[in-house]
């Protein structure tokens, strides 16, 4: 698939993950992404650091970081007062997703 694709719909996959488990770390997101899509989507470190620090300077998420067996792990989630503006950015990506569905296979919609 073209990464280009993918770079596009970062932050709403980010947002996503994190809304539905709470918080991850960096290496934790992209086994999640390569699971969920079978494969088909694969998130480099390249290009979910800059995202995860974009959202954070956003103040969309916050991070922690704290030693897990001896190693340092960095983990993320959403702020508590953006969960409202990120639900809704959710909700206009699903439309978005909907709209996309209904003009590449209308048969489905």
């Amino acid at each position: 698939m073209n990464p280009k694709l993918l770079h596009g719909n970062l932050e709403p996959i980010v947002i996503k993950l994190l809304l539905e488990q709470g918080e991850l770390y960096g290496y934790e997101i992209t086994t999640l992404v390569k699971g969920i899509s079978n494969m088909k989507l694969v998130l480099t470190e390249g290009a979910l650091y800059p995202i995860l620090h974009k959202l954070e300077a956003k103040g969309t998420i916050t991070s922690e970081t704290r030693k897990v067996d001896n190693r340092f792990r960095k983990y993320y989630r959403l702020s508590p007062d953006k969960k409202k503006e990120t639900t809704a950015q959710l909700a206009e990506m699903d439309q978005y997703i909907q709209t996309l569905i209904h003009i590449f296979n209308p048969k489905l919609t």
